[in-house]
């Protein structure tokens, strides 16, 4: 009965322009999945234009039409520019993270993203034009610019979604960012393929294509309401905040969450400015921090972005004609499991579907590595690891997947949120720039045995979950703040109690 009541409350809270808000903000991640994703497909193309313009014959003409095994090496040159073609998207995104809470708060949540639409359209511009000039530039300066964007969009949409949300939907709403993600990853590798985009006439308009959800965006924007939020802590203006409430929720019996940031406000009064510095020298902020830091580090540290690097080659040991299309297929997967999870989160619990997610990605780990050792001895262990992957995928995008991207949203109230989400997206950023630079270096180190690294990394978040994360499921932002205030209280006496003995036992003595 309990939950029927639940579930009907959430569904009234759930207004047409509540959906619209939600929808528009993730356009932002939608385009955060589809930079992630565009730039694999068409490779071997766009290196060969490269090659091309920079007038190095040997991959100009032959690259399409050898083998693998029988390829040249290709020439240092163009292994240096296409190398930073990828990796100059996280660069972008690592330093401009460093600036959402300063934008967040200087501008607001919606004026925010607005601003920030600019550089994603540049950054298509740059990419789609990139024939009528020196290529490697314009795709370098493209990419470049596109990660600035994506590194200031992926702390601002969750910080929206976050604080537009009612609390029993918090949860549901905010994994709808991963999904976002995972869908433009998935749209990438499908208009990526050679006989729509990815082939030699289209890639620019492939790479250009990543400014449309940007355009939809600032269309879009101008209709959905600013975060009540930050018009009533950060501004002080309730009675714009009643109206934001009365649009989101679709009724004006807003009293309730007025009271709630209300109290919000006066517990962060004194301290409404928190800067980086503070979130770890303050006793307050500091367990929290770790939290959100750990559970960002988990999710790239998982060795989800190992299992798309070696998804294609593992299919084609197995006897599959076209891998292109089973790594698809794993996307399709990865989107399916993230839709599941925004039903799930509310229900489950975020702690227990992290834990879930965890161990089960390293169980998977683990049976990916039997697979691919074993895989000459026994023809059926390539299947094994074949559905290793689908799992390892499937588990990803149950916890690890979408819950970090929120739940630093949660763990702390408005005073230091936006500094906390900054530094919570260079944390995700840089770990994310780490394992694409380092990846295949250890793989060549390791071998197959790669993945027994992660299984050990999933096994200690796992207990890092069990024994630090909290549960945030229907709590407002004071109950979780105060969760942390009881912890740190409660280990207080220990410690006086303990020095006490100490004291008493050399007194003895």
């Amino acid at each position: 009965m309990g939950k029927s009541s639940a579930d009907g409350e959430s569904r009234k809270q759930l207004t047409g322009v509540l959906l619209l808000s939600v929808f528009t903000a993730v356009l932002g991640s939608l385009q955060f999945g589809y930079g992630l994703g565009v730039i694999n497909a068409p490779q071997e193309i766009i290196e060969t234009h490269y090659a091309h313009i920079l007038n190095i014959g040997e991959n100009e003409t032959m690259a399409g039409n050898l083998t693998q095994a029988t390829k040249p090496p290709k020439h240092r040159t163009i292994v240096i520019y296409w190398t930073l073609s990828v990796s100059i998207f996280c660069i972008g995104g690592m330093f401009s993270s460093f600036f959402v809470g300063y934008l967040a708060d200087k501008l607001g949540r919606l004026k925010a993203m607005l601003a920030v639409n600019t550089l994603a359209i540049i950054g298509a511009l740059l990419m789609g034009l990139a024939k009528m000039g020196p290529s490697y530039i314009f795709v370098i300066a493209g990419r470049a610019v596109t990660g600035v964007y994506c590194g200031l969009s992926t702390g601002l949409v969750p910080m929206y979604i976050g604080e537009i949300s009612p609390t029993s939907l918090r949860g549901a709403l905010g994994t709808i960012h991963q999904l976002a993600i995972v869908t433009g990853i998935l749209v990438s590798q499908v208009i990526g393929l050679n006989f729509l985009l990815g082939n030699d006439r289209f890639w620019p308009l492939l790479l250009g294509l990543s400014g449309a959800p940007a355009i939809l965006q600032t269309i879009l924007l101008p209709f959905c309401p600013e975060s009540p939020r930050y018009l009533y802590i950060k501004l002080g203006k309730e009675e714009a905040a009643r109206k934001s409430l009365e649009r989101l929720l679709g009724t004006s019996d807003t009293d309730k969450h007025i009271t709630e940031m209300r109290k919000e406000k006066e517990n962060i009064q004194k301290d409404q400015k928190v800067s980086v510095m503070q979130l770890f020298s303050s006793s307050s902020y500091r367990q929290p921090i770790i939290v959100a830091l750990v559970l960002h580090m988990s999710q790239q540290f998982s060795g989800i972005n190992a299992i798309f690097y070696y998804s294609t080659a593992i299919f084609s040991q197995a006897g599959i004609s076209h891998p292109v299309y089973a790594t698809i297929g794993v996307g399709v997967v990865n989107a399916i499991f993230t839709v599941a999870s925004v039903f799930l989160v509310e229900h489950a619990g975020r702690r227990t579907l992290y834990i879930i997610g965890l161990a089960g990605m390293c169980c998977c780990a683990v049976l990916m590595t039997v697979g691919l050792v074993l895989q000459h001895t026994f023809t059926w262990m390539s299947y094994l690891s074949m559905l290793a992957i689908f799992f390892f995928v499937c588990f990803f995008e149950i916890g690890p997947g979408p819950i970090p991207w929120f739940i630093a949203a949660e763990l702390f109230s408005q005073g230091p949120r936006p500094a906390a989400m900054t530094i919570a997206c260079f944390c995700n950023w840089t770990c994310n720039f780490i394992v694409g630079m380092c990846f295949p270096y250890i793989a060549e180190l390791c071998g197959h045995y790669v993945f027994i690294i992660f299984a050990g990394l999933l096994f200690g978040f796992t207990l890092f979950t069990y024994f630090k994360v909290p549960e945030t499921k229907g709590k407002t932002f004071e109950q979780i703040t105060q969760g942390f205030r009881r912890k740190r209280s409660s280990s207080r006496p220990l410690k006086a109690s303990a020095t006490e003995l100490e004291h008493l036992g050399t007194t003895e003595a």
